[in-house]
């Protein structure tokens, strides 16, 4: 279960502020205008951004000071990340180990995470042979050996087309039930939140707002979301 405790993040003259109770396993939107503060709520969740006050609580124990190594927190780009040079096998591996000799069993690992993702077939490939959903797919696949249990989405499907984002869409949900992860996932796209995310967090007025169911918070949107998804 994670806590954010009276969290405040600032730079020059932004800030946004969270204070948000027992989120528990599912996937949850993460939605509010331009430059509200999405990635950087994000960033300070996985340790990557320290807040200027407040706390990152997981399962009763302050992990606010703890290095991004030390988070149960795996994190996913707009950027996939994988180095040009090595195969698609040798990228999702770093998850697990840096060095060129794997085990047995870390073969086994990588094989079983690339399957999941369907990209066994492709594991020898170099990621400029691949499309850029199949990139995709590999970083998922990274983050996955992490195994760990808070997966967060700074819109790593954004420049997909829509048929292949919703194909990823709907691996991270599959993937999310089947390990009971917390997923908070950044949309631009209310269609995205709409299709599978039961649950809404709303950046409005500075602040992170309690999750809200996603199908009400739509129906009956606050001033902000409606100027913020164009509706009179």
């Amino acid at each position: 279960m994670l806590d954010v405790k009276d969290m405040v993040l600032r730079h020059k003259d932004f800030e946004v502020s969270a204070n948000l109770e027992a989120i528990e396993p599912g996937i949850y939107a993460l939605i509010g205008p331009s430059g509200s503060g999405k990635s950087s709520f994000l960033m300070a969740l996985a340790g990557f951004l320290q807040p200027a006050q407040g706390h990152v609580v997981w399962q009763g124990k302050d992990i606010t000071s703890a290095p991004p190594s030390q988070r149960p927190i795996s994190i996913l780009f707009q950027d996939n990340n994988l180095f040009p040079h090595l195969t698609i096998k040798r990228n999702v591996a770093f998850a697990i180990s840096q060095n060129a000799k794997l085990s047995k069993a870390e073969h086994a690992h990588i094989d079983q995470a690339l399957t999941r993702v369907g990209l066994l077939e492709h594991a020898e490939k170099r990621p400029s042979e691949l499309s850029g959903g199949q990139q995709g797919r590999a970083s998922l696949a990274r983050v996955l050996l992490q195994e760990r249990p808070i997966l967060l989405l700074d819109e790593p499907f954004a420049a997909l087309g829509p048929a292949l984002k919703k194909d990823m869409l709907n691996l991270v949900s599959g993937i999310a039930q089947e390990q009971n992860l917390t997923v908070i996932m950044v949309t631009h796209d209310i269609e995205d939140a709409r299709s599978i995310a039961p649950l809404t967090l709303l950046i409005d007025q500075g602040a992170v707002r309690a999750p809200a169911n996603t199908l009400d918070l739509l129906q009956n949107p606050p001033r902000s979301l409606q100027d913020y998804l164009g509706i009179d």
